[in-house]
């Protein structure tokens, strides 16, 4: 596997920088702290770039909060000027692993994405009869930082940036605790080893498929799967027979062992798949999709809430419009001509 040296003076460029604020500040221009960086953005990234070089750049404290819908979690943000070096490091660092990214992996990666990966989905069920649907059981708490850091150095040699690397990882506020065991370990392991990552970075994302890159191929490579596909810790294979993937189900719970990770009980079943099945908010079948109606009743709040919020004047029209244009972006994929004139129908905006 190929190492990559001297990668550090890219990251911190200023050009490299630059095009990072860039991209931190894409759909987020209404906000008064990207207004703030952005009026004195020259300055900022002058001594953003200064710090890097120098080694003395820290990240600073993240701000929490918690959503409940589709599940209760804890989302992390970090400060904006953070965010501009995690899209300057992954500028540099994600092409460079990316090579190595099996084709069916559709999380977070250019030209890939939910839709891409229901329409791969439907279409190796075209192809076999039988699904084992698996989920990882609190994956991003569960990520281990030894681990992780380790499969980093595989492929960069570059010691400045493994410095930056793991100064972000080991700037990871406190995530959920998970209390698993694993083969030679003792009543303590689980509570002296460091994990989690904060989910809301871009950092994380892209190295919560780091993490899994191994065991993708040791599943498409080792297992021999042909149809097996992956979003972020929700995954697929697909066979001709209930008893193969039965089997396959062990191997991979051997596997994920390895990376301290474990499959959940509830949700890593076989299935037919002209029953259908739920992945990445649809319930789909080999030739069509339905939306889930956890996913109606969600959106037909959020909007009723909006309506409520843009007639007080707390919200302005183009937000409301964003968010009507992105869930129709997502329930038009699905057998929903109905819906959306329903959902559309209950919500009236006037700009008189």
């Amino acid at each position: 596997m190929k190492t990559y040296r001297r990668l550090y003076d890219q990251v911190c460029s200023f050009k490299n920088l630059l095009a990072a604020s860039r991209d931190a500040k894409r759909g987020r221009t209404s906000r008064e702290y990207v207004q703030h960086f952005e009026c004195h953005r020259e300055t900022e990234l002058l001594k953003l770039r200064d710090e890097l070089k120098s080694g003395s750049y820290r990240p600073g404290p993240y701000k929490e909060f918690y959503i409940l819908e589709p599940k209760y979690r804890m989302i992390s943000a970090a400060p904006y000027r953070d965010r501009v070096v995690h899209h300057a490091l992954c500028n540099i660092i994600e092409p460079l692993f990316e090579r190595s990214f099996i084709y069916d992996s559709y999380a977070n990666r250019a030209g890939k994405g939910v839709h891409r990966a229901v329409d791969r989905y439907q279409y190796f069920a075209r192809k076999y009869p039988f699904v084992l649907k698996c989920d990882i059981r609190k994956y991003f708490p569960s990520i281990d930082h030894d681990i992780l850091k380790n499969i980093v150095r595989r492929r960069i040699a570059c010691e400045r940036t493994l410095l930056l690397i793991d100064t972000i990882i080991d700037n990871s506020n406190a995530q959920e605790q998970v209390a698993d065991y694993y083969p030679g370990d003792d009543l303590f392991t689980p509570f002296e080893r460091r994990r989690g990552l904060p989910i809301g970075n871009l950092t994380s994302q892209f190295l919560a498929n780091v993490y899994l890159d191994g065991f993708d191929h040791f599943v498409t490579e080792t297992l021999h799967c042909e149809g097996y596909m992956r979003y972020v810790d929700d995954f697929v294979t697909f066979s001709d027979t209930k008893e193969q993937l039965h089997n396959l189900r062990g191997a991979i719970a051997e596997r994920l062992a390895t990376l301290r990770l474990t499959l959940h009980e509830d949700k890593s079943l076989v299935h037919r798949t002209q029953a259908g099945v739920q992945f990445l908010g649809y319930r789909v079948f080999p030739d069509y999709r339905l939306l889930l109606h956890g996913a109606k009743v969600r959106y037909r709040r959020k909007l009723k809430r909006l309506t409520q919020q843009y007639h007080k004047g707390e919200v302005p029209l183009s937000r409301v419009r964003a968010s009507i244009h992105g869930w129709l972006g997502h329930a038009v994929k699905a057998q929903t001509y109905r819906l959306r004139r329903q959902v559309l129908s209950e919500a009236v905006f006037s700009t008189g």
